[in-house]
């Protein structure tokens, strides 16, 4: 019997609803889906009152009812970013017995250890993953069980979300007389779907840049281990431009999504615009200082955020304030020194950018579902080791 769940996720600009239904050869296919634009949130608060977020929320899950010719009863939330915190705690247990090896039991010691270090907190925490494990100091795994050795240690992420947020939601859906199955970290989801296992296993980036904020998210193993959400992001382009070329906000989202950074070695040849339209050079001027004030957010996060970043760690960008941009990705790249990448399409109608923090918010969703009818233990989402214990 197939799955069917739907899952609302939070941007700063829009609320996208997705229903989806366990799939044949992926582990769900979208069947409806509905985006709608409001006012989004900023620090820590809705932009817009609360009549008009509750008629937002509606109104995309009224769109995707429609497409899927489904109606929605029960829905899971996706937590944004900006409502949560990250903390990653190392922790470590003493193995026990004649001839000590690593078992479920010494896995669960580490964790409830971590647990008793991470304490006390403010807020509710969501997920739990870890990031690695050794035994005796020795080489990091996600799959520690039956190595023998006297000490298990491990980096365990903890995902706190704020109580504000939980509760504001619970009111909202509770009223709308649906049933609210859960919360999930809509970060933890599409970084996990969009940044490929081994390149977690060295330590990846990824870089989120929205409509009023950009979000840095840095995961090792199945956990993401740091994240900070930083105020600015693609809208602030959009509003540069429409003071300083004098257009409305609708034309200036127009030009922002049309200019060409044109990067470095590209043959740039002659630039035309049309009669009455700025040209080129004067919406670089507007245009560009802040995408560069964005990029210098971004190193400087990187640069001191207490995660050490080798040249084989990669680095991703998505969302829809940078992103979609021609050649953003490359000038962000020459900003940062380092390659930026572009995530692969995780789904045939819904590869925009825009969407990736929703498709991480379903796949997260489902891959929960399938643990769940596995029997699979909460302490981790995907590890392999998890499964095969079930699976003897």
């Amino acid at each position: 019997m197939k799955n069917l769940a739907a899952a609302i996720d939070f941007g700063t600009s829009k609320i996208v609803t997705f229903i989806a239904e366990s799939g044949s050869y992926h582990r769900c296919d979208i069947i409806g889906a509905g985006t709608i634009a409001y006012d989004g949130f900023l620090d820590g608060y809705w932009n817009a009152a609360d009549e008009l977020v509750d008629q937002a929320i509606r109104n995309s899950i009224a769109a995707a009812e429609a497409q899927a010719h489904r109606q929605v009863r029960d829905v899971f939330i996706g937590v944004p970013g900006e409502f949560c915190r990250v903390y990653a705690i190392e922790a470590s247990v003493t193995l026990q017995g004649a001839d000590p090896r690593v078992t479920l039991h010494d896995v669960e010691r580490v964790f409830a250890r971590a647990t008793e270090e991470l304490q006390p907190i403010r807020g509710v925490i969501i997920h739990r993953s870890p990031a690695w494990f050794t035994v005796d100091d020795g080489k990091k795994t996600m799959e520690p069980i039956g190595l023998k050795g006297s000490g298990l240690r491990a980096l365990v992420s903890f995902i706190v979300a704020d109580e504000f947020f939980l509760s504001d939601l619970s009111r909202r859906i509770q009223s709308m007389h649906l049933t609210l199955n859960g919360f999930f970290s809509s970060s933890v989801g599409q970084a996990l779907l969009f940044l490929p296992p081994e390149e977690r296993d060295r330590t990846a980036v990824l870089i989120d840049v929205g409509y009023l904020s950009t979000e840095v998210m840095i995961v090792e193993g199945d956990a993401l281990i740091f994240q900070k959400v930083i105020a600015v992001g693609g809208g602030h382009i959009t509003a540069d431009l429409a003071f300083g070329l004098e257009v409305n906000m609708t034309q200036a989202e127009q030009i922002k999504r049309s200019y060409s950074f044109q990067p470095s070695g590209a043959d740039i040849g002659e630039t035309r615009t049309p009669a009455g339209q700025p040209d080129r050079e004067e919406i670089a001027r507007v245009l560009e200082p802040r995408v560069d004030e964005i990029s210098e957010y971004i190193r400087d996060c990187l640069d001191h955020c207490g995660v050490p970043l080798d040249n084989w760690s990669n680095i991703y960008l998505t969302g829809g304030g940078l992103a979609m941009m021609p050649g953003g990705r490359s000038y962000l790249s020459a900003q940062l020194g380092r390659t930026v990448r572009a995530p692969s399409p995780k789904a045939a109608k819904f590869n925009s950018p825009v969407y990736s923090s929703a498709l991480g918010l379903i796949d997260l969703v489902f891959g929960s579902l399938e643990s769940q009818e596995e029997g699979l233990t909460p302490l981790s989402r995907v590890s392999g080791f998890f499964r095969k214990i079930v699976k003897g």
